[in-house]
Order: structure tokens, then C-alpha cells, then sequence
């Protein structure tokens, strides 16, 4: 060992490994254990060239040591307690695995190390984009499932790199914001006795691939697997090339319960501080979320999770001057989803769902998840078909809320197919035209289909892969789909700052929002009524009407009568998509007829 490498205590208080000026400093929690050693290995060795005491614990359960004159640009390194070696839980980088999925049949998973990542990195000018949750239409991505696809026209396939070459196409859709799936490093590959909290593994079963990435992981370090060369730079040039374009980037992060409190905080410090994320969907353990969202370092990063007690966080009577809280769970899924096949008495649960946008916390709205159908299987299997996940069909949710339009599966039958299409944009419309932040599956643009998978979480191939050869197929759902997101936009009455009250929102005295049906004013929603008309109005004499007619049946709508030089013309028919030239069946120029479950959008203009 050389002499500059003898260790002198560290500084407890810098968790992980850290540099300073003149060396490195190691610090390593130990509940468990008295003694640990460092194993420091020349870069590609198998065996270490060094292996130093950790010493006694200097505070607590951490104990902490500083090697003067290392250089770590030539090192990896592991710990050691007893005879167990294992990876830094804090470590910046992982080393050792090369391929997706790569395992050990002993151990379920490669000799990993930790690697450093001191490397100084130019931001230039980089800066949050800061979108608010109005202004945002949410996109929803596996990094790796979404350019594997030999069909995926991108040079780096299933990596951050090949990512960033979709940014033109992301840009062409509409998308300002992006949710991954988690892209740090976690296990590709379980054994079912050493991790409880995969989904379906049963004693004394071959390991499954982990392909979503939920469970314990190295929560420190961008997956290598997803990357190139340097998982590291490629993360940060991610962010970067996302953020010059307007685009800002979310992470998911599942803590499993009883995840250690510091360890929470500083994951996300570290993410935020180092790679300029704009945000977090915090899963799985809950307990911090009222903390981290009182927190000053976090009061300007978006932080979603199944709920948060706003009126405790905030007080009653107070509201965050940047909402930074959304509220992201499966209430506008379920709502959603039963009226848009049908079902009987959704009419009040639904167009409070439309309307939904609290003060204190945002809503992220979403009809399709990747815990679940895509769109197209939501229209085309009404059983999950998940035998290829080795469960024997029955892991999965049993029901979904999901209607086949008449036949299980896919079809040749052109009017399954055209009813299938009509409800895929009526989907759509459900979720771009309500206020809260609509957030879209990748892939359900073009209609990607799992085969009627629900739950493909190992499914590493064309299963879970976005296909994008139906771009072409389905060219008429993406051009729809573009279409209603470039409306949204350009209609500040879709996606509004403040929640809607059904009061007075215009300077002509029409409410902000009202409900109507075969009578102006009055809406139906009595049990067996699956049609309703809503009408919003802008303070500056702005009118938007949308007629949902969710029924198998043609729909009367009567309409509310315009200020003198305005009339109401359609813009948007899900029965024929975006086609302004369209005429209406007009019954006597107050009422018209929605055709069998179609949804018509229509604006008041001169």
C-alpha cells in the first residue's frame, strides 16, 4: 500500500464517497456490523491491489475514513463485511455489467464495483423549464422499450443517446415533459429469495428479468445498460439536449418500505443537484413525502405520489407560491375508462374528474399506464392474456375496466376496426380535454399494442418494445393525436391555471364552466345517461363546447345561445377526426345529434 493511501478518520457528514482537494473520502452506514474494509481494485482486476480497514464507527452506525493522494480515475472499488463483498449502496457509478439482463446463476446478478464520478461537466447555460402543471402534457416512457425496436430509427438503441434522438419526434407529438421509468441502477435479474418486492416470484423459481426496474437498487448511479459508453455524461447530455428544447425530465423512484429517511433525501438532492431532473413520481414507501415537500431544496422540483395532505403541509388557508405537488394515482383511469365503455351511472364521477385541479396540488390525469393495458388493448381484449410471464395467466389486474368492441384480440373486420380507432380518439379527447395534466402512454399515439399483456414486467423483447411501424398503420390515431394536443394548447380554457367553479368567467355573465343536455343548461344524469354536454367560458368572451356521447346510440345536444356575431362551429369529431368542414346534423340550428359514441368539440367564432 502506498504511503499517501494510510487513512486518517473521515468526515462522517459526507455520506457516500466524496473528493475533496487533496483525496477521497469514504463514508459507509453499518447497522449490522461492528467492521468493515474497503477493497480498492485497479480498474478491470479481479482481485483488489488494496483493502483497508474502515475502522470503528465515528458517529452513530457510520463509519467514515479519508485516503489523502488517491486518485480515483483508476480505480473501482467495493466493500466488504466478513466474507460478503458488495456494492457502495451510494456508489455514482456500477461497474460490471455489460449486457441488459446479464446474470450470475449463483448470485443473480454480475460481480458489480462502484465507480467515481468526479469528472467536471459543462451545463453551458442550462435551466429548468419550470412548466407549470397546466401547461403540461406528460409523456410516459421505458428508456429501454422505447427505441429497442428494430423498427425504432435511431442509431443507439434502448439508451439514453437513443432517446435523445427521438427529441424531433417528441417535439413533432407536442410532449413538454417526459416521466421514465426508473433509468438508475437496479438488478436485472432476482432470485425470488433475496427480493421480496418483485412482483410474482415464488420460492425455488428460476429468476426472472426484473425489465421495469422496481424493487431495491444502487439509487446513486444512471443505469449502465442504458448507456453507451458513460451512463454518467449521457445521463447529464440527456437532461440538457431535453431542456434546450423546452422538455423537462421526470424520474419514477420505488423506495420499498422502511427505506432508510436520509438515504430518501439525498437520492433526490443528488439527482436534482447533479442532474438538473425536474421532478419525481415517489413510489412505494410514502412516509417522507409530507417532509420532502415542506423541504426548501425541493419546493421548486415537482414531486408526484398517490397523495399528499396539502391542508397539513400548507396549512388550511395557505397555497404554495409554485405548485410543486401533484396528486398521481388511478381515480381518472377507473372514472374514464367506464364511462368510455359505457357503463351505466359514470356521468357525476366523470365530469368531476374533468374539472378536478386543486390549488395546492396539481393532478396528473392518465387513462393508460404502463402497470396495465396500452390503449389498443384496452379497446381490443377485455381478459389479460399474460401466459408468456410464467404466472399461468393469473398475475395482473383481473378486470380493467375494458371493452374488445365485439371481438377478443385483433381483427380484420373493418368495423371493429373503425369502432376500435373511434375509441382510441375519444380516449384521447377524454384525457387532452380535461383540466388536470394529462399524461400519455408511449406508444398509445400510434396504437402499440402488448398483445393483451397487462403486466409485462419481464417482458425484455417485442412484447414491452414500442413498435414503430405503427406510425404508418395507425397514421390517422397519430395525426388526431397531434391535433388535440396542438388545440389544448392553443386553448388556455382546456387547461386552466385556477379550478373551475361553474361561476360567473366571462365578461357577458356566462358561468366558467356549465353542464347541458337535450335541454340548454340542464344536464342529464340520471344512471342509464351516458351522454353529457360541458360548455367553458373565458373572461375575454372565449367558448368552447364538448359533446360527450359515450352511448351506442345517436345523441341529442341542445346548445346554449352565443353573445350577437358569434356561432358555434365543430372543430373536432371523433367519429371523423379533426374535419372543420364537416356539417352537423342539425335539428333546428339550437340542437344537434352526436353520432354512437363520439365525442364533438365545438367553438364559438364569427
Amino acid at each position: 500500500m502506498e504511503k499517501q493511501w494510510i487513512p486518517e478518520t473521515g468526515d462522517w457528514t459526507r455520506a457516500g464517497v466524496t473528493k475533496t482537494g487533496q483525496g477521497v473520502n469514504f463514508t459507509l452506514e453499518l447497522p449490522e456490523a461492528e467492521t468493515a474494509e474497503l477493497l480498492l481494485f485497479q480498474k478491470g482486476e479481479e482481485e483488489p491491489e488494496a483493502v483497508i480497514p474502515m475502522g470503528e464507527k465515528v458517529m452513530g452506525d457510520l463509519c467514515s475514513i479519508f485516503l489523502k493522494g488517491f486518485r480515483p480515475e483508476r480505480y473501482e472499488y467495493a466493500y466488504r463485511i466478513g466474507e460478503e463483498v458488495f456494492v457502495d449502496p451510494r456508489a455514482e457509478r456500477i461497474l460490471g455489467r455489460k449486457d441488459f439482463g446479464e446474470w450470475d446463476p449463483e448470485t443473480g446478478v454480475p460481480a458489480l464495483r462502484g465507480g467515481f464520478a468526479f469528472e467536471a461537466y459543462n451545463w453551458e447555460n442550462d435551466r429548468h423549464p419550470k412548466i407549470p402543471y397546466e401547461e403540461g402534457i406528460l409523456y410516459h416512457l421505458h428508456v429501454r422499450g422505447f427505441t429497442k425496436n428494430q423498427n425504432s430509427r435511431v442509431r443507439h438503441k434502448g439508451t439514453f443517446v437513443g432517446l435523445a434522438e427521438k427529441i424531433p419526434y417528441l417535439k413533432e407529438l407536442g410532449v413538454n415533459q417526459l416521466l421514465l421509468m426508473p433509468v438508475y441502477d437496479f438488478d436485472e435479474r432476482i432470485l425470488p429469495e433475496k427480493e421480496k418486492n418483485i412482483p410474482y416470484q415464488k420460492e425455488g423459481q428460476e429468476p426472472k428479468l426484473n425489465y421495469w426496474g422496481y424493487g431495491k437498487a444502487r439509487y446513486f448511479a444512471p443505469k449502465s445498460t442504458y448507456s453507451v459508453k458513460d451512463p454518467v455524461k449521457e445521463f447529464k447530455d440527456l437532461v440538457k439536449k431535453f431542456h434546450a428544447e423546452g422538455i423537462e425530465v421526470l424520474m419514477e423512484i420505488f423506495f420499498p418500505e422502511g427505506t432508510e429517511e436520509r438515504l430518501i433525501f439525498d437520492c433526490l438532492e443528488h439527482w436534482v443537484r447533479d442532474y438538473h431532473v425536474d421532478g419525481f413520481y415517489l413510489m412505494g414507501d410514502d412516509s417522507m413525502n409530507r417532509f420532502l415537500a415542506r423541504d426548501p431544496m425541493f419546493v421548486g422540483t415537482k414531486l408526484l405520489s398517490t397523495w399528499f395532505d396539502t391542508d397539513n403541509i400548507y396549512e388550511r388557508k395557505k397555497t404554495p407560491a409554485f405548485r410543486n405537488l401533484a396528486e398521481h394515482n388511478d381515480g381518472f383511469l377507473v372514472d374514464a375508462r367506464r364511462f368510455l365503455k359505457g357503463d351505466e351511472d359514470q356521468l357525476p364521477a366523470f365530469t368531476w374528474r374533468v374539472r378536478k385541479n386543486p390549488a395546492k396540488c396539481a393532478v396528473i390525469n392518465y387513462i393508460t399506464h404502463h402497470d396495465g393495458f396500452t390503449l389498443m388493448d384496452l379497446v381490443s381484449y377485455e381478459e389479460r392474456h399474460n401466459e408468456a410471464n410464467g404466472e399461468g395467466g393469473q398475475d395482473g389486474p383481473a378486470y380493467n375496466f375494458s371493452w374488445n368492441c365485439g371481438v377478443e384480440g385483433p381483427s380484420r373486420k373493418k368495423k371493429i376496426q373503425e369502432l376500435r380507432l373511434q375509441q382510441m380518439k375519444n380516449a384521447f379527447l377524454l384525457l387532452l380535454f380535461s383540466q388536470g395534466t394529462p399524461m400519455i402512454l408511449a406508444g398509445d399515439e400510434f396504437g402499440n399494442s402488448q398483445r393483451g399483456n397487462n403486466n409485462p414486467y419481464c417482458q425484455d423483447n417485442e412484447t414491452s418494445w414500442l413498435e414503430w411501424n405503427g406510425l404508418k398503420k395507425q397514421a390517422e390515431l397519430f395525426e388526431f393525436v397531434k391535433a388535440a394536443i396542438a388545440f389544448r394548447k392553443t386553448h388556455p380554457l382546456l387547461h386552466q391555471a385556477k379550478e373551475l367553479q361553474g361561476t360567473s368567467g366571462s365578461v357577458l355573465g356566462y358561468p366558467d364552466v356549465s353542464c347541458h343536455g337535450q335541454q340548454a343548461w340542464y344536464g342529464n344524469f340520471e344512471t342509464t345517461s351516458r351522454h353529457f354536454g360541458m360548455m367553458y367560458c373565458g373572461e375575454e368572451g372565449e367558448y368552447l363546447y364538448v359533446a360527450y356521447n359515450l352511448h351506442w346510440k345517436e345523441q341529442s345536444f341542445a346548445l346554449p345561445k352565443l353573445p350577437e356575431g358569434l356561432s358555434w362551429q365543430l372543430v373536432f369529431d371523433t367519429e371523423d377526426g379533426a374535419s372543420p368542414e364537416k356539417e352537423i346534423k342539425w335539428i333546428d340550428q339550437k340542437s344537434f345529434e352526436a353520432p354512437p359514441r363520439s365525442i364533438l368539440v365545438l367553438e364559438g367564432r364569427k
